[in-house]
């Protein structure tokens, strides 16, 4: 039996003693791959594993030229009202969830602003850098900013990253105005995120291709900020969470989650809908990896 194979077989003995709420789970090991469905793979919202994708596109843009991850806001939104301090708020710090604004909005809730980017930046900061808040807010303002420079983000994205993964026309929500909701809302099989967390692994690389540097996707793993949680893998990087061990991941709502251990080279992906104890997916890919070696 392959690696692939003995990590999901643990996996899945122990999701299914536990009878835990997975829609399937595909394991990486090497060249070596193993999935397992619990029922159909039909594309599914990832929530905030949609983040990682968005800063895979702050990658890619980053790398051509198009946009600097320190551009601040009124580089790229140059006509919307700004609070106090906002006009030092960055890409950076959108992406890392450090704008210092109070804005705490997800994507499961009504946008009741005729723009949320200009509800959010409207608002004071307490000093961009100085405070983490997670919020949905804080991504989509990150992808309108992208978004005044390259359009569609959705569209752009098709020849630069889904088209090269054989992603074919994923669907991704959108707000009243039309631009995706970025922080949440991206559709994908769990195969398909699979694709996405094996780009991950392999440092931007896919195939014979590069999509995005390696210095992109090394930084969004390595600059670790506290969230002011005592747990000890609650430190955030660039659209990604720290550990477990010697862990990064994506984490979605309900169990969504891209699971990358590079020192075995290897990715858990998990889509799911576990209300209440999403958190042992990844406590269960550990073991299954731990057992592994």
């Amino acid at each position: 039996m392959d690696a692939s194979a003995t990590v999901l077989a643990r996996f899945v003995d122990g999701v299914d003693a536990e009878g835990l709420g997975a829609y399937g789970v595909h394991v990486l090991v090497g060249r070596m791959k193993s999935e397992h469905r619990w029922r159909s793979d039909d594309r599914e919202n990832l929530y905030s594993v949609s983040k990682g994708v968005c800063a895979i596109a702050a990658g890619i843009a980053i790398d051509e030229g198009v946009i600097a991850l320190d551009a601040t806001v009124p580089d790229t939104l140059p006509g919307v009202t700004l609070g106090d301090g906002v006009e030092g708020v960055t890409l950076r710090h959108l992406l890392t969830m450090t704008s210092g604004i109070d804005f705490p909005w997800f994507a499961d809730e009504a946008v009741p602003w005729p723009d949320l980017a200009q509800e959010m930046l409207r608002r004071p900061t307490r000093g961009p850098g100085r405070m983490f808040q997670y919020s949905d807010a804080s991504t989509y303002v990150a992808m309108r900013m992208l978004g005044a420079v390259i359009g569609d983000v959705r569209g752009w994205l098709v020849p630069r990253l889904f088209g090269p993964l054989g992603i074919h026309n994923p669907q991704w929500h959108t707000c009243p105005l039309g631009w995706i909701m970025a922080g949440s809302g991206l559709e994908l099989r769990t195969e398909e995120l699979a694709r996405i967390g094996r780009l991950l692994r392999d440092r931007g690389v896919w195939g014979d291709a590069r999509l995005v540097s390696a210095e992109w996707v090394d930084g969004m793993h390595r600059d670790w900020l506290a969230t002011g949680s005592d747990a000890p893998d609650e430190h955030y990087g660039i659209a990604a969470w720290r550990g477990p061990g010697s862990c990064w991941r994506l984490v979605g709502r309900y169990g969504q989650f891209v699971i990358i251990n590079q020192d075995q080279d290897a990715v858990v992906t998990v889509t799911a809908h576990e209300e209440f104890r999403s958190h042992r997916f990844v406590e269960l890919a550990l073991e299954a990896l731990e057992a592994a070696t």
